[in-house]
């Protein structure tokens, strides 16, 4: 069976569903009346082995809406730090974006054959707006916020994996997505390739990952997936940065 024909709430959350949503005896299966966490949980962004933030994150289904939240909090501010919601379909598409950091709020909305960008700043009541020429079937990877990675390689393993005889295989060619990176106003083509299972030390424990890479002009990110949860994001390492993000 593919990946693809194993969802349950459309190209994003995929994987993590499917082991949910497959437990128990299926003759007694009941449709849940309220949502379904998919995921949930804190990362810890260290910088130089720093813990310098916090994003604490959910991610439900409910009447066929997926919503992704998550707070950023900065190590040892007291300030409310940043908020996003992200909001999409059965079949991926974007339903609403906004983001918040106290000082600044923006929304991201599909507009006939446009994705539309409203700014809001404290120094003006009135939002500006800017238009993308993009589906509304764009991923969004806003900054900080690495629950949105874990959505995209979902939708990476979703679309361009099958499992054969209980083994992973993906496509050798890496998978392209378009990106809008709404804080930076501005959007992108993303590269994201499997690179294969990996023995990892999180916490002073080693497990053997999947592990994926994503790429753009500029950057190129590791993540480690696990396999055996549902496929939940539990390590990021940006290089260049001297920065890890491990699942608390």
């Amino acid at each position: 069976m593919t990946l693809m024909a194993r969802m349950s709430w459309g190209v994003a959350a995929v994987l993590a569903c499917a082991a949910v949503l497959s437990a128990g005896d299926k003759k007694d299966k009941v449709k849940p009346a309220g949502p379904q966490m998919v995921d949930s949980g804190a990362f810890g962004v260290l910088v130089k082995g720093q813990r310098v933030v916090t994003e604490t994150f959910s991610v439900q289904q409910e009447n066929g809406i997926s919503t992704v939240k998550s707070h950023l909090q900065e190590a040892g501010s007291a300030a409310a730090g940043q908020t996003s919601e992200l909001r999409m379909t059965g079949t991926g598409e974007l339903v609403h974006y906004e983001w918040n950091d106290g000082n600044g709020s923006l929304t991201v909305m599909p507009n006939d054959e446009f994705l539309l960008e409203k700014i809001t700043t404290s120094a003006s009541s009135k939002p500006a707006e800017q238009p993308f020429l993009m589906p509304s079937t764009s991923a969004i990877l806003d900054n900080n916020f690495f629950v949105q990675r874990e959505v995209l390689a979902w939708r990476y393993l979703a679309t361009n994996c099958q499992t054969e005889g209980g083994t992973l295989k993906c496509q050798q060619a890496p998978a392209e997505f378009g990106v809008l990176v709404p804080q930076n106003r501005t959007s992108m083509r993303v590269r994201m390739e499997l690179v294969g299972k990996e023995k990892v030390t999180i916490r002073g424990t080693e497990r053997e990952l999947w592990r994926l890479n994503l790429l753009g002009e500029s950057f190129s990110w590791a993540l480690w997936l696990d396999d055996k949860d549902q496929f939940k994001l539990m390590r990021v390492v940006i290089k260049d940065d001297n920065t890890e993000v491990v699942r608390d």
